[in-house]
């Protein structure tokens, strides 16, 4: 019980701005780890707008009952007939307490709608407090693709296959951990279907990143990378595709940001409404402009079309955590992509070179 009353009170401290920056980011950081707590904050919330609409709708009241306290109606009936002048005088009289009277009438119409918007919310609550019930198995990693092809220098087949994608021109590329997690060997191949030797350079298991580095000789050094990665967050209704290997050849897949979390309400990741795979996990989520902005890592079972995609702030995150001097000519943040302004089919051209498939043995 007491540590629901602390849990409680630091939500409180959080929703007024209370906390210093390091508890603030520490509490965020267990929010988005544990749905139970988010929701808790989502419910807190809705209860301190109920109650300052409350407290709203009561001084609007009261202002109200003083402006009409101001106005003679019994004078007003009597002289006012329909005659223009007569109506300009009773509003020159009377502009004052008629203003308050209509300001209340405006605001007190903000706040029904406000309060129909709230039922709204409430009701996604309800159901979201039921989905806190569904199994995690409704989740499932889009990972387990045994490939028939073989890699040039592996003569065993993959035990699972995955995406992944440059973030540097001398043989850096992010992945999900869930794709090489448990690994004995990994190697990476390219759209020619060349394929190297690379190991596990970075790992993130908590928002489901990892870094590959090829270690083979054969490798040559790509070019600078056509795509940058976005900052910013990406809107609902935003168009957005990716490009993965859930078979031999890359597939596209083109759709839009359906919700700003993921499922749960995770809020790490995005969900698209995009078509996914097996073998699709690790994949850029690229907006119109050449920007990457999340990056693909699992499907709902229960909901066609519905994927997941890690945001591209934790992939920010994750290449800040390694040695800047490692990366040559390391993907670019919010710079104008080489991409912008081209054909879907055009772009896609630019970053196929870039993208991998990942082969777990």
């Amino acid at each position: 019980m007491r540590n629901e009353i602390e849990l409680e009170s630091i939500i409180e401290d959080y929703l007024n701005g209370k906390l210093t920056p390091d508890e603030r980011n520490a509490f965020e950081q267990l929010r988005s780890n544990d749905p139970i707590v988010d929701h808790k904050v989502v419910a807190h919330k809705v209860f301190l707008d109920s109650m300052k609409q409350y407290a709203n709708v009561l001084l609007l009241k009261e202002q109200m009952d003083a402006a009409h306290d101001k106005i003679d109606v019994a004078a007003i009936s009597e002289k006012v007939k329909p005659h223009p002048s007569r109506i300009v005088r009773m509003w020159r009289n009377n502009r004052s307490a008629i203003a308050v009277a209509a300001l209340f009438l405006i605001l007190a119409s903000i706040v029904i709608l406000g309060q129909r918007k709230q039922d709204g919310s409430m009701q996604l609550l309800d159901r979201r407090i039921n989905n806190l019930d569904k199994n995690q198995n409704d989740i499932r990693r889009v990972i387990a693709y045994d490939k028939q092809k073989h890699a040039n220098t592996n003569t065993t087949p993959a035990k699972f296959g995955g995406t992944g994608f440059a973030i540097s021109s001398n043989g850096y590329i992010l992945t999900n951990f869930h794709v090489i997690k448990g690994a004995d060997s990994i190697y990476v191949q390219n759209s020619r279907g060349d394929s190297f030797k690379a190991t596990m350079f970075y790992t993130d298991a908590t928002n489901d990143i990892a870094i590959l580095k090829v270690s083979d000789d054969s490798f040559r050094r790509l070019g600078t990378l056509p795509y940058g990665i976005k900052k910013t967050g990406t809107g609902i209704g935003e168009e957005v595709y990716t490009l993965g290997y859930p078979k031999d050849d890359a597939v596209l897949g083109n759709g839009y940001v359906s919700s700003k979390t993921g499922i749960n309400g995770d809020s790490v990741a995005y969900q698209v409404a995009i078509s996914v795979d097996p073998g699709n996990s690790g994949g850029p989520v690229l907006d119109n402009s050449g920007n990457i902005v999340g990056v693909i890592n699992g499907k709902e079972d229960k909901t066609n079309g519905a994927a997941f995609a890690v945001k591209s702030k934790y992939i920010i995150e994750a290449l800040n955590a390694i040695p800047q001097d490692s990366l040559t000519k390391r993907v670019s943040y919010d710079k104008k992509s080489p991409l912008q302004g081209m054909k879907r089919n055009k772009q896609v051209a630019k970053i196929q070179d870039y993208v991998f498939m990942i082969k777990v043995y």
